[in-house]
């Protein structure tokens, strides 16, 4: 008898790891603006407050604050929404961490249209283009609990600015026992037809969108990416090839995201037909998670009609 994957939530799985790492470096630096109850930084920040910063609401301070840090030879992480780590201080993201390289971990909390009930102000489903599109910065949307560890342990290992993106509600744990590598995907399910490939916590709803579609006759290989930049070009070029057509699945808008990457990716190595499943060039609205997710098309019986209507287009 099958059993339900245990559901768990990414913000704590990352509170929890940062507290860890505060423990054994004390090198490590967390900066916030008001957030850190709902980020969960306020884990590390009880047990290391003499290096947590609660800068207020000054986002555009803190990133300032960071890249001071960073050149000090701290490991900085900072905390806040996506919606106030990106679009509101990109500019200084850009300048300040970007252009000098330094040091600095954004990871944010409550993105995309999971957000639910913050409606569409919080709901942030643009913040993977305009990070990916920055020099230096590398880009990762962990798909769940166990995943948020792993990358937190890498990034503390690694230098140069970071990009992590997590989210608000608590979701099935898909990637125990799977390492994380920066730039490799992930192959959880082999297939011939057709492949889904999913960033972040659209992972159950395209393992399941598999399942719908292996009862129809269609066979899927799933892949996951959590690495948006750098990317796993050589498993999507072979994946265009043995499949001839692949359904990207993001909790982000088509444009500039997960399936704007894999297009590109496609087109130059190993052309084959590229279904973007995503948000579609709109703001979102109040609402629960699953509810939302089923509106704005990107839950499992979604992702399986969009395989089916573009099996007869895909290119071998």
């Amino acid at each position: 008898m099958s059993t339900s994957p245990k559901l768990s939530s990414l913000r704590d799985a990352f509170g929890e790891e940062l507290a860890r790492l505060g423990d054994e470096r004390s090198d490590v630096v967390v900066l916030d603006a008001d957030t850190s109850t709902s980020t969960r930084s306020a884990i590390f920040g009880k047990q290391h407050p003499e290096r947590f910063i609660n800068v207020g609401l000054q986002e555009q301070n803190m990133m300032g604050m960071a890249a001071g840090l960073a050149s000090s030879g701290k490991k900085v992480f900072v905390a806040g929404f996506a919606t106030f780590v990106t679009g509101m201080v990109y500019n200084m993201i850009r300048q300040s961490i970007c252009y000098p390289d330094l040091d600095v971990t954004i990871v944010a909390s409550h993105a995309g249209i999971t957000v639910g009930e913050d409606g569409a102000t919080h709901q942030m489903t643009e913040d993977l283009g305009l990070m990916a599109g920055l020099p230096n910065m590398r880009v990762i949307s962990p798909a769940d609990a166990p995943e948020t560890k792993k990358v937190i342990d890498y990034v503390a290992g690694a230098k140069g600015p970071f990009y992590v993106r997590l989210a608000r509600e608590k979701f099935p744990e898909m990637t125990d026992g799977f390492d994380f590598k920066l730039g490799r995907g992930l192959v959880l399910e082999d297939g011939s037809d057709a492949t889904v490939v999913s960033t972040g916590i659209t992972l159950h709803e395209a393992a399941e969108a598999v399942k719908l579609l292996k009862g129809n006759g269609i066979s899927a290989r799933l892949i996951h990416m959590p690495s948006l930049k750098p990317i796993d070009a050589d498993l999507l070029a072979k994946a265009a090839r043995e499949t001839g057509l692949i359904v990207t699945v993001e909790d982000h808008s088509i444009y500039n995201g997960l399936g704007s990457r894999v297009a590109e990716v496609v087109a130059e190595r190993q052309p084959a037909y590229v279904k973007k499943v995503g948000i579609r060039d709109v703001f979102g609205e109040s609402g629960k998670a699953e509810e939302l997710m089923a509106k704005y098309g990107i839950d499992r019986t979604s992702v399986a009609k969009a395989v089916l209507e573009s099996m007869n287009l895909k290119r071998r």
